[in-house]
């Protein structure tokens, strides 16, 4: 091999779900998806995931190729009612979670596209009126656009009180103009609209915002540890014209959408933390199996044999959590928690903790993205990256404890 060619290694570890997790809890339609979404990530997310996992935002840009043909083979239809071209499955929020993990096994920025995409803008906009989700849900599901979903900014994250939010609507005589400045929106770059939360008044309402609006400015892609497949940027609105027509549910309404959103988005999110955690764990047993030290195998010492029991274990609780919190939300419950809290909380947490013993086991290969003898690279420190964002974005995991402290406490003390 010459010195300046890449060879980029895939994860080729034999995969430990079938033999370790028996799926008893998900229905026929749920592990039907999964089985589909798996065959297609190993297709299509699979080859390119080194080269969107180690490239620059700036410069690479998004991931288009995959998540068109992603699109087309039908991965966007899966949350959502066949009147706007969706699957129509009778559990939609738990195959949509499956399918995040099953993405995330190989890369976890096509796993926070999706859950941006679909989670959160496109679960947002079914709030809206059937005019408004012709005009936008539908060409999402189809992917002739993308979708993108906006609650943080500069001094507004896990708190989205309407005294911390300062993008604000006012009303005119002919709609409302909206000025403010969100940040870390994901596929902003490359959306076609933003759904926004905005101050009205002393109540927030969520309105949906065309990128190519007049006073709509998207800044530069924002240069991450991981992730970088995950564009993210920020939106500033300057005086921008919207009509009746934006405004998405009820005028005062928005903080409830947007919490109901996020609430599955952290399905989701812990969900692609189980695929991280299940592809660290994967690549780990395989090391402890076939690298020897002392004149045995590393899986020979006590202690990595401890390691990977306790994280087998904690694999099968992370899933079991996302999964129960998937079907509470199928089966009505718009706020399931404290699961939801619980699954993101779970699956998070375990992706960097897996990440960061494999590394420990991989020795300097778990540190480096190209070894400079050979140019092989590895997939444990991507995932050691990537993983780290998931205890941050839609709501830190010190959010889901408070959230299930807060169920077990009571409002009155819990706050």
């Amino acid at each position: 091999m010459s010195a300046t060619a890449t060879h980029v290694e895939t994860i080729t570890a034999p995969r430990q779900f079938d033999r370790l997790y028996h799926d008893d809890l998900s229905p026929a339609d749920v592990r039907q998806v999964r089985a589909r979404v798996r065959a297609l990530a190993d297709e299509i997310v699979a080859p390119e995931a080194h080269r969107i996992a180690t490239g620059d935002e700036r410069v690479d840009g998004f991931p288009r190729r995959v998540f068109d043909d992603l699109a087309r083979a039908g991965l966007l239809r899966i949350p959502f009612r066949g009147d706007v071209g969706g699957d129509d499955l009778d559990h939609p929020a738990t195959a949509t979670a499956a399918a995040a993990e099953e993405l995330a096994y190989h890369s976890n920025s096509i796993a926070a596209i999706f859950d941006v995409d679909c989670i959160l803008a496109g679960n947002a906009l079914t709030h809206g009126t059937a005019e408004q989700q012709e005009r936008w849900l539908a060409p999402l599901v189809a992917g002739e656009h993308i979708g993108s979903f906006a609650t943080s900014e500069p001094g507004a994250s896990s708190d989205l009180s309407p005294a911390a939010v300062q993008t604000i609507a006012e009303r005119t005589d002919t709609g409302w103009i909206l000025n403010g400045r969100k940040r870390w929106i994901t596929n902003s770059p490359v959306a076609a609209f933003v759904v926004v939360l905005a101050r009205t008044g002393d109540r927030l309402t969520t309105f949906i915002v065309p990128t190519d609006t007049t006073g709509v400015t998207v800044g530069l892609p924002d240069r991450k540890v991981g992730n970088r497949g995950q564009l993210t940027a920020d939106v500033v609105f300057t005086d921008v014209a919207l009509d009746e027509a934006h405004v998405l549910g009820e005028i005062g309404g928005g903080l409830r959408i947007a919490l109901q959103t996020l609430v599955y988005g952290r399905i989701g999110i812990g969900a692609a933390g189980v695929g991280m955690a299940q592809a660290a764990f994967d690549q780990l047993a395989k090391h402890l199996s076939e690298r020897h030290t002392f004149g045995k195998p590393l899986g020979a010492h006590q202690h990595w044999q401890f390691v990977i029991a306790e994280y087998a274990t904690q694999l099968e609780v992370a899933r079991s959590t996302y999964l129960k919190a998937a079907l509470r939300l199928d089966a009505g419950h718009s706020f399931p928690e404290p699961e939801a809290a619980m699954a993101k909380l779970l699956g998070t947490r375990l992706s960097v903790d897996i990440a960061r013993d494999a590394a420990q086991a991989f020795g300097a290969m778990g540190f480096v993205e190209e070894r400079g003898a050979d140019a092989v690279t590895s997939v444990v420190a991507t995932i050691y990256r990537d993983s780290k964002i998931g205890e941050i974005y839609e709501g830190a995991n010190e959010i889901q404890k408070w959230v299930i402290a807060r169920t077990v406490l009571g409002r009155d003390i819990a706050g």
